[in-house]
């Protein structure tokens, strides 16, 4: 580039103009200079793209001018899969191994396996084989997943997470990959501390959009946000965000672009197409493609019930409308300091569905702050239950499924067997029939397709309880070998016990043959 480096370059807006800097030169010289290492591109000459250069030249070119030392110190680039991060950030290590010539440096390649962080390494690895003058000044240690600076006594080392120890780093520059992916901020606040002896360190986080907002990889994504948008002045922060806005559509070409800096160029727009015409289809595919391809964060890793149709399904109705209905229950009882869920589908009455949730009351704010949902607020609406004291009062919840079950005509309730023996038998005592049910896939397979049916096919009516509408965004599947399925409380990272109460229902409703015949019937249900 023979001018600066603008947010033209980037495609995104960011709040740096870069000098045309000296060692901004170098560094793309250097990276020109290696070879890709795989696709179609294998063994041709790097050509950074425009994007590629433009981040480059902000990480290297931006110079602070009282000090004469570089600038940015920590980079936050979030950019869909097959745009070329991991290639690119393995070059960008060998260059900073092999541009400076203080003794010593510490470079690293982080991951939260050891088989992602292999994957730079090997990149970086085949870069050093293709390049003469690479070679004649570095040393590949395969068995250690080192490269060393023989001039300078340097190294760049892949490092997975479960490798990590508290001792010994005094690292100088490193790249996390994919940290979305990390199951605690450990790994990266051990790194981020063991920078202080340097002058010029150097921590660079990349990945694609995540989904736990309480993740390490959302503090910095919402930190590069406040930066980007100049609600925070940080100077030594460089916030690279390629992404698509709520507002977008999903389905629409030219948001694609605009997050994809590469597509069409070496980011397959076929490729992209086809996954996305998947997603239309398959609902279970949205989030995967909003996140992967999109950037977007999502509220489940793989979005088990489209919200789109979720909010198709929603009409207007009350309880007293559906007074003296027949229905079915679910009950999904949480820990004792945690939601439990009710539900009820009236299969007479278009299958529409009534919930009841509960949380302790003395405990509202602090579960408000670990879920960031307003409970408070939809205890006020009346949407949400409290049971006094800092536990769930299942006394309160046994008094309440009796008040539901003598307004309507409840006629099986279904209860987790392993949750809820001694509830289970004074309901029973009450005289509403109990069906003790399991949670794993034999028992809950047909529920849930037949539940994934009645949305799809908008046979299936809520009353828009925000509630039942946040556990539904939640919902995270388990799927085994022959292709059955059941909601995972362990793979999602927000709360579901609403929609498992009403997949219990549904439960109850085809026991008792009530939905609708469909091709999941022929799966079974046991409900013992």
């Amino acid at each position: 580039m023979d001018k600066p480096v603008t947010n033209d370059d980037l495609g995104i807006n960011v709040p740096y103009i870069v000098p045309h800097e000296a060692r901004g030169d170098l560094m793309v010289a250097i990276i020109n200079n290696l070879t890709h290492t795989a696709g179609r591109f294998a063994g041709k000459s790097f050509n950074l793209r425009r994007f590629q250069e433009a981040i480059i030249r902000l990480i290297a070119g931006l110079v602070d001018p009282e000090t004469g030392l570089r600038q940015i110190r920590t980079v936050f680039i979030e950019i869909p899969r097959k745009n070329g991060k991991t290639e690119l950030m393995a070059a960008l290590m060998l260059a900073l191994l092999v541009i400076e010539k203080a003794q010593g440096k510490q470079l690293y390649g982080l991951a939260n396996s050891r088989d992602q962080a292999t994957l730079m390494f090997n990149a970086a690895k085949a870069m050093v084989k293709n390049d003469p003058m690479m070679s004649a000044h570095l040393e590949v240690i395969d068995s250690k997943k080192r490269i060393i600076h023989k001039d300078t006594n340097s190294y760049y080392c892949a490092l997975p997470a479960e490798a990590a120890n508290a001792d010994g780093y005094n690292t100088y520059a490193f790249v996390y990959d994919e940290i979305h992916a990390a199951k605690d901020r450990r790994l990266w606040d051990l790194m981020k501390t063991s920078t202080g002896a340097q002058d010029e360190p150097l921590m660079i986080a990349i990945t694609t959009a995540g989904h736990d907002t309480n993740s390490i990889c959302y503090e910095l994504y919402d930190y590069a946000c406040k930066v980007r948008d100049g609600a925070i002045d940080d100077p030594s922060f460089l916030p690279i965000i390629y992404e698509a806005s709520e507002e977008d559509d999903w389905q629409d070409e030219a948001v694609w672009h605009k997050a994809n800096p590469a597509l069409g160029d070496f980011r397959s727009l076929e490729e992209m197409r086809r996954s996305f015409m998947e997603a239309k289809e398959m609902p279970a595919r949205e989030n995967v493609v909003r996140r992967l391809y999109l950037n977007q964060w999502t509220s489940a890793e793989t979005l088990w019930i489209s919200t789109q149709k979720w909010a198709a399904c929603e009409q207007a109705f009350t309880p007293a409308d559906l007074t003296g209905c027949r229905c079915f229950g679910g009950l999904d009882l949480s820990s004792t300091t945690d939601i439990s869920g009710f539900a009820a589908i009236f299969p007479d009455d278009g299958n529409r569905v009534l919930g009841m949730y509960w949380l302790p009351e003395d405990r509202i704010q602090e579960l408000e702050k670990r879920d960031r949902v307003p409970y408070s607020m939809w205890v006020k609406q009346g949407f949400l239950r409290t049971t006094p004291g800092n536990v769930i009062d299942y006394d309160r919840i046994r008094n309440e499924i009796n008040a539901f079950s003598k307004q309507h005509n409840l006629q099986m309730l279904a209860i987790d067997r392993w949750n809820s023996t001694q509830l289970s038998t004074q309901l029973d005592g009450d005289g509403i029939e109990v069906a003790p049910t399991g949670q794993g896939f034999r028992d809950m397979t047909s529920a849930c397709k037949e539940l994934d049916r009645l949305i799809m096919s908008e046979e299936i009516q809520h009353d828009g309880n925000p509630v039942l509408k946040w556990a539904a965004s939640n919902v995270m599947v388990e799927e085994d070998a022959a292709g059955n399925i059941k909601p995972s409380k362990k793979k999602s990272t927000k709360k579901i016990d609403p929609i498992v109460a009403l997949i219990n229902a549904i439960a109850c409703s085809l026991a008792a043959g009530e939905q609708k015949q469909s091709i999941y019937e022929t799966e079974g249900l046991f409900i013992l």
